[in-house]
């Protein structure tokens, strides 16, 4: 294999310009997707893949395909690396946006060192990986795999109002290409961890092996809105207490469990939200994770019966939407092997990791060998400003991502990744 390593400083003053983009007067940046700002964050990106001299081909549902091929492997499926670029509300400049920086600047190193590839090589930045402006979330790579129809992800309407396709359209990026045109031979995502297990162990690349499974559901409790003075207590059909009562079920049921299991309660809304009523009802989201598919079944269907027994108990309405619900993934046992032999031949410490969040590449690995590579996020910080990874780790993620590239292109068995 020929020793090589990636142009650290043009990749982090990419990652530098980028996580510029779209940011308010205060600082703050959030580029969602399909708004001015993703089209500022685009247009970068595609300027630097044009000017690398990539083929960029654009979907129609705005996934930017940049592919770098030569007339000895036209034809050839390629080996696909990628990620996203739009961000969360109030983003750090890292998550989904290195992947994708990684991804080209590993492209450009091989270019410029003159390494010919047996395969061709592509970038993808795929749309609307957050989920906050639109539904669902990784929706892009979904509708590229197969897993969403391109019509049905272009007729989401977006929280303020637009669908994806007339956003699209406006900023520009409605292409003309079938989504899953390019069909890859592998796909590798590089992405900063969003937890503290690297850090907190001292290791400096994870190899992926799962993404877990995700079930959100929507809960709403219905009760009847009273006199907060005068209503006993014993006739009280209060929905802030059933809305309670589920918390800390859920919360003693998953400490209990010891397999990876977890669950979280990110929102909760009273009405008429008054401090001298007796709510009417209380709606609340709930967030289940597990890599183990039956464990996550196991639990949604408990939560259901805790939430209907708890209810009829205590003279309440409930009603229990699944918003949300992927499956886990396994990636490739290969290509997670390749990553760990890569990463020891570099020097630097490996452990296989589960991702606790949902990425591109689970939705990917649907049609293509898959496999993420994850560097340390200090404090384990994501989807905030304070996010960061020290730029010596983003540039060590970065050349395990060329060396697996070429170790993947150069294995001696061209139809087995890894």
């Amino acid at each position: 294999m020929v020793n090589l390593a990636i142009d650290g400083k043009r990749m982090l003053d990419r990652l530098s310009k980028l996580g510029d983009l779209g940011r308010d007067a205060d600082g703050q940046l959030t580029r969602l997707a399909g708004t001015d700002a993703d089209k500022l964050g685009r247009d970068c990106l595609v300027q630097w893949c044009r000017a690398a001299g990539l083929d960029v081909q654009i979907d129609r549902v705005g996934n930017i395909i940049a592919i770098w091929q030569t007339d000895e492997n036209s034809g050839m499926a390629p080996i696909m690396l990628g990620s996203h670029i739009d961000t969360v509300i109030g983003a750090g400049k890292l998550d989904g946006c290195y992947g994708v920086i990684a991804g080209l600047e590993v492209i450009e190193t091989l270019k410029q060192a003159g390494v010919s590839t047996g395969r061709p090589l592509a970038v993808c930045a795929f749309t609307n990986e957050e989920g906050v402006r639109f539904a669902p979330d990784m929706m892009g790579s979904l509708v590229y795999a197969g897993g969403l129809a391109v019509d049905d992800a272009l007729d989401s309407v977006g929280i303020d109002g637009p669908t994806l396709m007339s956003e699209l359209e406006r900023i520009g990026y409605l292409g003309a290409r079938e989504p899953g045109f390019l069909r890859p031979f592998a796909y590798l995502e590089l992405h900063i961890e969003q937890g503290p297990i690297l850090e907190a162990e001292g290791i400096a690349i994870g190899a992926v092996s799962d993404v877990q499974g995700i079930c959100w559901k929507r809960l709403t409790i219905c009760g009847q809105a009273n006199h907060a003075g005068t209503t006993p207590m014993s006739l009280r059909r209060d929905p802030g207490i059933g809305a309670a009562r589920i918390i800390s079920y859920l919360h003693e049921r998953a400490s209990a469990i010891d397999s990876g299991f977890v669950v979280t309660v990110g929102s909760v809304r009273f009405e008429p939200d008054a401090i001298n009523v007796i709510p009417s009802s209380a709606v609340l989201t709930v967030d289940l994770r597990s890599p183990d598919e039956d464990v996550l079944k196991r639990e949604d269907g408990a939560l259901e019966i805790f939430a209907r027994e708890m209810a009829a108990e205590s003279h309440l309405g409930v009603e229990l939407l699944t918003l949300v619900r992927t499956t886990p993934v396994a990636f490739d046992e290969g290509l997670v092997d390749l990553v760990e032999r890569t990463a020891k031949a570099r020097g630097l410490s490996c452990r296989r990791i589960v991702s606790g969040a949902g990425h591109d590449a689970q939705t990917m690995a649907v049609i293509a060998p898959s496999a993420m590579i994850f560097v340390p996020s200090i404090g384990g910080i994501s989807h905030n400003a304070l996010e960061f990874t020290p730029d010596d780790s983003l540039v060590a993620g970065a050349n395990v991502l060329l060396d697996s590239v070429l170790n993947l292109d150069h294995s001696a068995c061209r139809d087995q990744p890894g």
